[in-house]
């Protein structure tokens, strides 16, 4: 069999051992040399300190986030330095507020003193931030209006809602920032219906609107809805023409015309709805001189009927000569 050669560039153990020492020398007298400058005063450096604003949270909240630390300038012992600006064992510094919701910040040369004691053995050199911003607002509890959101359900054909729409309570409690709730005038409610072709009686549960942000909370979580549905019934009549203020000398163009109407009647209605006698009102004073056209007068026009169509709507008049 042939030789195998050995490779050149392998290093033997006696290198490696030697190339181990050099490597843990080197480390060690790093290590010594970070560990003795690191005892040396006097150092300085920009941190990130870490601060707590405190408040009466039972009578305030923060309606935006708060500053978690304010940017300072320190000098001192590298370890207390070093401890500093990795937060290590460091706690934050407590910005008391006492009525916050009547300013939007606070000065940082009001902080300063009292943050250079919090910060001993390290000194403070500078702020390097002028003012701490804070949107804390007072708590309040207000009392709206429930309202149907018409977005939140739909009619079936030629169905109405007819009367009030009724809520138990009849208002809703919320409690949060006073900035949001002072501007609130009622709270939606939200039915999630189609095609109703009934009369609704339901337990809705209550949730917070999105635009009233995170910071609002209702005190109640459900609202009894009620309101009653009709239905509105299609039909058709056959109306007697009345002609007012006509002279002798003007007639229709057309003497033998149908006028009918079509409309939609409340279906509680319908036996009084037989009851009426319907008639085309032309009145003459009311012609257009333009165009010698007279415009059908439905009469009567109870409120119970809706989408009142006459057909024709407009008759042409012959004038003799």
């Amino acid at each position: 069999m042939p030789e195998t050669k050995k490779s050149s560039k392998r290093i033997s153990p006696k290198k490696l051992s030697n190339l181990k020492v050099v490597v843990l020398c080197i480390a060690a007298a790093t290590t010594f040399w970070i560990l003795n400058a690191l005892n040396k005063d006097d150092y300085n450096t920009v941190v990130d300190f870490p601060i707590e604003f405190v408040y009466d949270q039972d009578q305030y909240v923060a309606v935006t986030e708060l500053p978690k630390t304010v940017e300072i300038e320190i000098s001192g012992n590298g370890w207390d330095l070093l401890r500093k600006y990795f937060n290590f064992n460091s706690d934050s510094y407590p910005v008391e507020l006492s009525n916050p919701a009547t300013k939007n910040h606070i000065l940082t040369a009001d902080l300063k003193r009292s943050l250079g004691e919090f910060l001993s053995p390290t000194q403070l050199n500078s702020v390097l931030q002028d003012s701490l911003k804070f949107n804390i607002d007072r708590i309040k509890t207000v009392e709206v209006m429930p309202v149907l959101d018409s977005t939140s359900f739909s009619m079936g054909k030629n169905f109405r809602v007819i009367g009030p729409v009724s809520f138990t309570p009849t208002t809703i409690a919320l409690t949060g920032p006073s900035s949001v709730l002072d501007s609130l005038k009622s709270f939606p409610i939200l039915l999630d219906e189609n095609r109703i072709n009934k009369s609704i009686n339901k337990e809705i549960e209550l949730s917070i609107p999105k635009n009233l942000g995170d910071h609002v909370s209702l005190e109640q979580q459900k609202v009894q809805v009620e309101f009653e549905v009709v239905e509105f019934l299609e039909g058709n009549k056959r109306l007697k023409i009345k002609k007012v203020n006509f002279p002798n000398a003007v007639t229709l163009q057309n003497e033998e015309v149908v006028i009918m109407i079509s409309y939609l009647v409340d279906e509680r209605k319908s036996a009084e709805l037989k009851e009426l006698e319907f008639e085309a009102v032309l009145d003459y004073y009311k012609r257009n001189k333009e165009d010698s056209t007279i415009a059908v007068q439905v009469r009567p026009m109870p409120d119970f009927l809706e989408q009142v169509v006459a057909q024709p709507a407009l008759l042409k008049l012959n004038y003799e000569q």
